[in-house]
């Protein structure tokens, strides 16, 4: 504590220094001419002005004074320096965007006493310690409901995490939509010192849903009145943020303002920055009541234990009631109870200076918080129509939010050293798995592949499915990455029925994607496509881990294991849910074979019938599929026959068969430790036979692969021996593992492989 006020005034002698030390400078320097107000004269050095030797003596006298001022100003650069390093070392002051743990922010409330205090001298603020200590968590809570807003959670995070010097702990206020995909996102991103609740917003319908509200947050944008008894009741300070929020600073900085409250101040705001509460937007508009121009919930602090002695929930009940008798209902949700509230009690708010809340939407007077860069705090999205709102500088401000949106979340994986961290079982275990494997074995990095952990944002556009009552579904199952998108509406078109994909792409690749989606007519008319994406990490292609993502997430009994390069039939979808009753694949254990065939023509009229289909096989229009340069992946399913059977007939596993099945969604999951090209399929069907899967090919279905060029990973495959001899040396330890896993039965898949 001493030491702190000892460089405080260190700080103040050097502010004095630097101000008096030029006038004391030139009072020196001028003395010598004025006596009692009147010119003093300098002793001659010579009687004659234009002598020589008087000439010679005035221009040592301006040389030697020019001397002086040098070394006065050189003082001065000195002292300014120190007392720019005062001000750094000065836990008080801003010390840039990535290191400030406490600000002086001007505005309301108790800075500027503080700050003349600090001018005038005033010793007094030398009690105060550091607001936020490295290792302090800081709480942050926020209401989340649906795909979109899910989305958006994301990108406030991101921006967050950024910043962050401090563990942080997220209270997620969330429906049953949007806690699936965040837990699944959070568990997979792994993020060190960052610890999430969920808490179930279904559940506090009943507290809010009779309220009339017509704001497009619904219901959901009223639950932040209710957090006083959804939150632990030990916890006693939290930061409430919408989803439409970008952070520019660390979080530390907001969370260091509640040190400032005094007396009844329990909520920290800022002043709403369009006249919407003065009522002069329009002819009779007539907004709820607020002090002046009330306040934004955009960013809110909430002193939780002071609110609950204050018995909150009652107070702003009584107030709602009251002005719902001749509000009827709310326009801006959970905003205009709270101004209501604060409009009779203006006690309860301190109010945050507004770079804390900088609001975009149109109308608004955000231009008069900021004058640079520097002064960006937090810039709020708060209108319908989001990143399009009129501002001089929205251009900027959407690049800032763009570059969160893009900017790749694994790089987000910061320790935070020094602090101690909650042990996580997964990254143990993890760890452990790791520490196992052989840095020096030159198939290092496949073994490693097979325990990375992806993040995954499941569902990431807006989904809806709704069961057939007669539990037949089947749902179309693939993989795909960038590069592949251009299949997507195709597939749509082929196939009606429900679609789970999992996407490999980069987080810049996922808004590119999005974009590409909200642009197409074909795929925004189709809400049962599950789109999962599997973030980008690491050398390899995760193809067995892509199925596995897209297998998990499916709300169906059967799946029909398919790649994103192949067109099902027109009406596959109904042939394979009549097949499933007609086979009864509910009580038997049937993997049903899609016949494949393909395409050498990047143009194709598509056959609408098998007969078509063969008519284009013997013109040489159509292929079974890899018959030249792959036979035995697809040769056990014996087209021969195929091209006369009307009946579905069964087929026996050999090696290297790899078809296309429609199964049971509890069918084994693909291995993972097969990466990029070869054996991905292959390991999965030598399951389905180790576990005694009848393989029955029917007859009147088929699937058309259409050309593209090669992928990067089969041309790895093909120009890279080690990524042969690896890929060799994991079949062979796949195929021990499966003798030790199914015993005597398994010992015909080493036959067969040694006889092909």
């Amino acid at each position: 504590m001493l030491g702190i006020c000892r460089g405080r005034r260190k700080f103040l002698a050097a502010s004095l220094t630097v101000l008096f030390v030029p006038a004391i400078t030139w009072i020196y320097l001028f003395a010598g001419s004025f006596e009692d107000g009147k010119p003093v004269s300098l002793p001659p050095l010579e009687s004659q002005p234009h002598s020589p030797r008087y000439m010679v003596s005035s221009q040592q006298e301006r040389e030697s004074l020019e001397v002086r001022m040098r070394e006065v100003e050189e003082e001065n650069r000195v002292l300014r320096k120190q007392l720019s390093l005062a001000q750094s070392r000065s836990p008080l002051h801003h010390r840039g965007n990535h290191s400030k743990t406490f600000s002086m922010e001007e505005g309301t409330g108790d800075s500027e006493s503080l700050r003349a205090g600090i001018v005038a001298g005033n010793s007094s603020e030398c009690g105060q310690q550091p607001a936020v200590e490295k290792c302090e968590t800081i709480h942050v809570a926020i209401v989340c409901a649906g795909y979109n807003a899910s989305r958006d959670v994301v990108t406030l995070v991101k921006s967050v995490l950024f910043h962050r010097r401090n563990p942080l702990h997220f209270h997620l206020i969330a429906d049953a939509i949007a806690k699936q995909i965040l837990a699944t996102l959070f568990q997979t991103w792994m993020v060190p010192a960052v610890r999430i609740d969920f808490y179930d917003a279904d559940e506090l319908k009943s507290e809010v849903s009779w309220i009339p509200n017509k704001h497009y947050s619904g219901i959901y944008g009223l639950m932040k009145l209710v957090l006083t008894k959804t939150l632990p009741s030990n916890l006693e300070r939290v930061i409430v943020l919408d989803t439409d929020i970008t952070f520019a600073t660390d979080i530390a900085e907001l969370w260091a303002v509640f040190h400032k409250f005094k007396g009844q101040q329990v909520l920290g705001l800022v002043e709403n920055q369009s006249d919407w509460y003065l009522g002069n937007l329009w002819k009779n508009h007539r907004p709820w009541p607020a002090l002046g121009r009330g306040y934004n919930t955009g960013v809110i602090l909430l002193l939780l234990d002071k609110l609950r002695k204050m018995k909150w929930e009652q107070m702003w009940r009584l107030t709602a009631e009251r002005e719902l008798m001749s509000m009827l209902s709310t326009s801006l949700a959970d905003q205009d109870i709270f101004n209501a509230v604060i409009k009779q009690n203006p006690f309860l708010v301190y109010q945050l200076p507004c770079f804390w809340n900088v609001q975009l939407s149109d109308h608004t007077r955000s231009e008069q918080c900021y004058r640079d860069v520097s002064d960006l705090k937090v810039i709020h999205w708060n209108s319908p129509k989001k990143l399009r709102v009129k501002n001089k500088h929205v251009e900027f401000f959407r690049n800032l939010y763009l570059t969160f949106l893009e900017y790749d979340g694994n790089l987000l994986r910061r320790e935070l050293f020094g602090c101690p961290s909650e042990a996580d079982v997964n990254s143990e275990n993890l760890q452990k798995q790791l520490s196992e494997l052989d840095e020096d074995d030159l198939c290092y990095e496949f073994r490693r592949e097979r325990f990375t952990v992806h993040r995954t944002h499941l569902y990431f556009l807006h989904y809806e499915y709704e069961p057939a009552s007669d539990n037949t579904d089947v749902t179309l199952v693939a993989q795909l990455s960038m590069d592949r998108l251009q299949m997507l509406e195709a597939i749509c078109k082929h196939w009606e029925g429900p679609i789970s994909l999992a996407l490999y792409l980069s987080d810049a690749e996922a808004q590119q994607f999005l974009r590409y989606a909200q642009g197409s007519e074909v795929l925004m008319s189709r809400h049962n496509v599950g789109y999962h994406i599997v973030y980008k990490e690491g050398q390899f292609y995760p193809v067995n881990l892509l199925r596995n993502v897209a297998m998990k997430h499916i709300s169906t009994p059967y799946m029909f294991l398919s790649d994103i390069d192949f067109l099902p039939m027109y009406g596959l979808y109904e042939y394979l849910r009549k097949s499933v009753i007609q086979l009864d694949l509910a009580n038997t254990k049937k993997a049903l074979i899609v016949p494949a065939f393909e395409t050498l023509r990047y143009r194709l009229s598509f056959p609408k019938s098998k007969a078509e289909l063969l008519s284009m096989l013997d013109m040489g229009t159509l292929f079974t599929f890899r018959y030249h340069v792959w036979t035995k992946g697809h040769a056990p399913t014996n087209f021969a026959k195929w091209r006369t059977a009307t009946t579905p007939y069964r087929v026996e596993w050999e090696a290297d068969f790899e078809p296309y099945v429609v199964v049971r969604k509890d069918c084994p999951e693909y291995d993972r430790r097969f990466v990029g090209f070869g054996w991905n399929k292959v390991a999965h069907i030598m399951e389905l036979d180790a576990q005694e899967y009848e393989f029955t090919v029917l007859p009147n279905a088929y699937m058309i692969h259409m050309p593209h060029a090669p992928s990067f990973d089969i041309t790895k495959f093909r120009s890279n021996k080690q990524y042969r001899i690896c890929l060799k040396t994991l079949k062979e330890e796949f195929q021990q593992d499966m003798s030790r896993h199914y015993g005597f039965a398994a010992l015909k898949y080493l036959t067969a492989e040694n006889n092909s």
